[in-house]
Order: structure tokens, then sequence, then C-alpha cells
């Protein structure tokens, strides 16, 4: 065998002695300048936990086989935060969009770098990626932004890989925390007419297109008048408003998903509140004269400017939400509200795949499944009453032994 297992003395974090092992693999010869000869070169490698002689031996079989096969590399030595310098300048700022970069900003910044900035990235185990999801998880984040914690985590340990820094991804062998579905709010049809009651006449047409549309609230704020159909009653959304995070500037840009560019179907209410407020903004144009910024918005400001996503959000739904003696939902509550009302009046799963715009149907279901109607009973009743006619009256009973 080309290598060796080699005992060094150590400290546990108890400050208790301990042995560690480490691998020495025999790489080959390298002409040395000083001495005029050639050099045998060795590649050390400590065992990672569990740090024993069986799993020293295993290691250091694994890498003299990668060595005959010619796949045996010593990684860089980057620790994670230079290591993620370099993917978000290589890879993040080329391929994601600026309000995603953002977001991972701030998981770079608030979890991943705190946890595991210092590390060495090929130090980084199973355990620490664990170890950080327990963390996050017992500090009372929510499961879906655990979640992506460790999905930005894997992405970037997958181009580590790619890249040959690192052999092997860690966080593949964690599993992810699971969402509980009770995490999702919506309002009944009672609460919603109560929330337009209370909300200003200058914001109806912008909460009525919310409930009936399923937008997010970044759609809403693109929504220009170029994009309505007036003959059809629907649509066109093709751009998101988003807000600057991080430093990251906001401003226009692609829908979430290549999904989520498409169109959506206007009740006739919408449609008549949305004529009501172009009449009530043209009038505001007029009136703004040289001062009034046209970008065709639907929903803007008085001089005609984008909206702030905080101020609709704090100012507007917030305060409507108070004035309805209604509990304090998040926005994109309303999308589910949409939801939960189109399953409420039995419309088809496909038709609310396409009114959200999900990419499957997938989605869907298990976003919204467990708010469908129960079935299976009447399913089989008629299953019945198809191959054997109409049900008896009279209830089966088990035969009772003599």
């Amino acid at each position: 065998m080309q290598g060796s297992i080699v005992k060094r003395p150590g400290k546990a974090k108890n400050g208790k002695p301990v042995v560690h092992y480490h691998i020495v693999v025999d790489v080959g010869e390298k002409w040395d300048a000083k001495t005029q000869r050639k050099k045998r070169v060795q590649k050390w490698e400590k065992v990672p936990p569990p740090n024993t002689r069986k799993h020293a031996q295993q290691l250091l079989a694994e890498r003299v086989a990668q060595l005959h096969r010619d796949e045996f590399f010593e990684a860089e030595k980057i620790s994670f935060r230079e290591f993620k310098d370099r993917w978000v300048k290589n890879y993040a700022r080329g391929q994601v969009a600026s309000s995603t970069l953002s977001l991972y900003d701030g998981l770079f910044r608030n979890h991943l770098l705190p946890a595991l900035g210092e590390h060495q990235l090929e130090q980084i185990t199973v355990e620490d990626v664990q170890a950080l999801q327990a963390a996050k998880l017992s500090n009372g984040l929510s499961p879906q932004t655990v979640i992506h914690i460790l999905r930005l985590l894997r992405q970037m340990l997958e181009h580590a890989i790619d890249w040959g820094y690192l052999r092997r991804n860690p966080t593949k062998k964690v599993k992810f925390p699971r969402l509980r579905r009770n995490e999702m709010d919506f309002l009944t049809p009672e609460e919603v007419q109560n929330l337009f009651a209370q909300v200003p006449e200058t914001w109806k047409a912008f909460f009525i297109t919310a409930v009936t549309t399923g937008m997010r609230i970044s759609e809403l704020l693109a929504m220009k008048w170029k994009h309505v159909d007036w003959r059809n009653g629907r649509y066109l959304v093709t751009e998101i408003l988003t807000r600057r995070r991080s430093g990251v500037a906001g401003g226009f840009g692609d829908p979430k998903t290549e999904g989520s560019a498409a169109s959506v179907d206007l009740t006739p209410t919408c449609m008549a509140v949305l004529k009501q407020h172009h009449q009530l903004q043209s009038a505001n144009k007029l009136a703004g004269g040289g001062e009034y910024e046209d970008l065709d918005l639907i929903f803007s400001t008085e001089k005609g400017r984008p909206l702030d996503h905080k101020n609709v959000v704090n100012r507007q739904f917030a305060s409507a939400l108070t004035a309805a003696g209604l509990r304090h939902i998040r926005f994109h509550d309303l999308r589910h509200t949409c939801a939960a009302l189109l399953i409420d009046q039995r419309e088809p799963v496909k038709y609310i795949q396409r009114q959200l715009r999900h990419t499957s149907i997938k989605t869907t279901m298990d976003r919204y499944g467990h708010l469908l109607p129960e079935r299976s009973r009447q399913a089989m009743e008629k299953l019945d009453a198809r191959l054997f006619g109409e049900p008896s009256n009279q209830a089966a009973t088990p035969a009772t032994a003599s």
C-alpha cells in the first residue's frame, strides 16, 4: 500500500488528551532544485470524525485507489469565508438575480459566516452542518429559513467540488427540517369583506387585485396598464419590483420563475375597480403637472413613482387589518387566501395551478393539498353504486358466531 497511518497526540475540547489519526499517502517524486535530486512527496490528511484506526484504514485505502485511478488531488487550503467571496464573484454575481443576491448576503452575514467562516473548507463535516441546523432551529428560526440556509450551503459546496476544492459535499447527508403546513394562514370570505371595508378608497383596487388574483406583492407593485387585457379580463405578469436590500439596488426585474411570467384572470369586480382607479390616476396626472413621472404603473405614488414594499405592508395593510379587527397575517397570506377561496368553491386544481402560476401541479398539491375536501368516502360510494346499483338501506353487519 502506498501510504501509512500515523497517530499524533492532541487535546479534546474539554482539555483531555486524545489521539488523532492521520494518513500519509506517497504520491510520487519531484525534482528538488536545492538538493539537485529527486524528492519523495507525501500528502498528510487528518482523519475526520469518527477518528478511529478502522476509519483511517478505510480512508487510506480510498486515497490509494484514487491515486491509482489518477483521481487523487490535494484540496487547496481555503477558508469558507474566502471561498464565499470567490463564489459570489465568480458565480453568483453573474447568475443570480440582484434580489436573490441580497437575500444570500443576509444569510451569509447572519448565519453561515458566524458558524463556518473560519473553518477550512475541506474540514467542514456532516456534524458541523447538523450542528448549524440544530442551533438555528433551537434559536427560533423558522424551518423554511433554515432550509434556505442549508440549500445555499449545499449549492456552494457542489461548486466547490466542481472547482476542485472538495472531494465530497457534507450537506448531502443532512436531512432538511420538515415544514409545518400550519404555518400557512388565510382569510375567510367574511374576513376578506371586513378587510375591504376598512381599506381607504384609494387602496381598494390594490387589495382587491391582490386577493382575487393571488399575485405576489413584488408583482402587484410592478403592474402596468399596457399589460391589462380589458377585452378578456386578464393581466399578463411580466415584471416584478424588488426592494433595496443590503446595498443591492432594487428595481424592475424578471418574475420569480419562468412559469411566473404568465397571465392571470381578473374578476368582474376587479376589472371595475381598476377602471375607476385608472380614472383617479388620470386626474392625479393632470394635477401633478410636470412633476408627475409617468412609468405606466397601475399602483404608484401621487407622483407616479414606484411604491415602497414596507410602506404598503406596514402603513396600509397592517392598519387595515387592525381597523377590521383581524389577526395580523403576512401580506403573502393574501395569495394563500386566493388559493383557499378557489379550493372552497371546488375549482379544479389545474386551474388553481394556472392562476397562481406554479411551475407544476405538484407544487400546488404540496402547498394546498391539505385544504382540498375529503372525497374518498363519496368516491367509494359512487363506485359501489355504479357497479352494484343503488346501495341497500340496511347496513351490512358482521355475522355473529354461535
